[in-house]
């Protein structure tokens, strides 16, 4: 019987694959810009706990505002489709 539930079970999920498309849209160009986005909130995040240390607070700050910059120049939200 559990065999059985199993069974079901993996043929739910892969049926459910066959009916959806990728999983992550998107150009390269979008993702590097969120990359960069990322790179910055972590780098901003450490600068608190450590001290809090300011300078490098602001350098995440100034790494988030590049990629919102590269994001708007690739035309980043023109990718959801």
């Amino acid at each position: 019987m559990a065999d059985q539930a199993v069974s079901n079970r993996t043929d739910m999920v892969a049926g459910d694959s066959a009916h959806h498309g990728p999983s992550h849209h998107g150009r390269p160009t979008s993702w590097v810009a969120v990359a960069i986005i990322v790179i910055g909130f972590i780098v901003g995040g450490i600068a608190l706990p450590i001290g809090p240390t300011w300078w490098l607070f602001w350098v995440g700050v100034g790494i988030v505002v590049v990629g919102v910059i590269v994001a708007t120049a690739s035309r980043m939200l023109d990718d959801w489709y």
